[in-house]
């Protein structure tokens, strides 16, 4: 294949980078009404409910678009026990995720979450064994003082719970890095849609636990008709969010639209202030600036090894690993 059909006008690209951009921006606008519908329904609903409500009606819209795509026959079952995996990560962020949003407001649990990336660069260095420098390590640092200013006051007021979005950050890390993974092998919408299929019979057993051991949060409810419309928003925001941000990455590289996800901060702070009326005072938005600018410079710094030339010792170790 020549270089002439592999690359695109300049012109054609900046076009399909921009369309990547407004798509990735439209998604990161969208993704907060997850937060903002959970916390609704956590009014009537257990965050398991809430949880096993998501997989449903998300497994529901996106069945449309699976069977569009590839049908029943593009549903790969040979990495079935990795996708339940993801699945029980999953399950397991989204509930420390609601049961925080029960008592916290949805800018500061999103505001913490956003440790994610920088617990995601530091397993990235143990598993994956890529290589990060001393400034990297130093924003993670940094981050996590970030994220400590905002859990503080929080943390006086409901206690321990508001450590739970440190733990939705880690679970989703860990998912993101067996996503990277698999996705070099499977359509990404059957991904997400077997990842929904497994997650209904995982929450299952987490809810038939939840009621023997009466414990609250894990505990199933008869959903009114008014949960049950919450709960359909979570799925479809996020099922929607989720293929905006898929069309978002086939159209742009991800070092480029990795930025815009902070914006679901902004964006969170914006519902949760519509809909619930909380605002972040001053110490959280200093917590919140100190997360977002260790992000970025972790992404900066990202992009910056990413385009280094390429040694010749390194081309040799390239040609000579398997």
């Amino acid at each position: 294949m020549t270089m002439a059909t592999t690359s695109l006008p300049h012109s054609t690209a900046t076009n399909r980078i921009v369309h990547g951009l407004g798509l990735m921006v439209l998604a990161m606008l969208l993704a907060p009404l997850i937060d903002v519908f959970s916390k609704l329904a956590t009014q009537t609903a257990s965050p398991a409910m809430i949880t096993a409500g998501r997989f449903l009606f998300q497994a529901l819209f996106m069945l449309p678009f699976v069977m569009a795509n590839s049908g029943w026959r593009g549903l790969s079952w040979r990495q079935s026990k990795y996708h339940a995996i993801r699945a029980v990560l999953i399950t397991l962020s989204m509930i420390c995720f609601v049961a925080t949003l029960a008592v916290m407001p949805v800018a500061d649990a999103v505001a913490i979450f956003f440790v994610e990336p920088i617990i995601l660069t530091v397993l990235a260095s143990i598993f994956l064994k890529e290589t990060i420098g001393w400034r990297r390590y130093l924003a993670c640092v940094v981050g996590f003082i970030g994220a400590m200013i905002v859990i503080r006051p929080s943390f006086q007021e409901v206690g321990f719970i508001t450590l739970l979005p440190i733990v939705t950050a880690f679970c989703v890390a860990v998912f993101a890095l067996m996503t990277r993974a698999l996705s070099q092998k499977e359509d990404p919408w059957t991904m997400q849609f077997q990842m929904s299929l497994w997650g209904l019979p995982i929450c299952a057993v987490v809810l038939f636990v939840g009621n023997f051991a009466g414990f609250a949060p894990l505990t199933p409810s008869l959903p009114d008709s008014l949960t049950i419309a919450w709960m359909a928003g979570v799925g479809f925001a996020a099922a929607l969010s989720g293929i905006l941000a898929v069309f978002a990455y086939r159209e742009a590289p991800a070092s480029v639209l990795a930025p815009m996800q902070y914006l679901e901060i902004v964006s969170a702070t914006l519902s949760g202030w519509l809909v619930f009326g909380d605002f972040p005072n001053a110490v959280k938005w200093l917590g919140i600036s100190i997360i977002i600018g260790s992000g970025l410079f972790i992404i900066w710094r990202e992009r910056r090894a990413a385009s280094r030339p390429v040694t010749e010792t390194e081309k040799i170790t390239a040609t000579v690993e398997p």
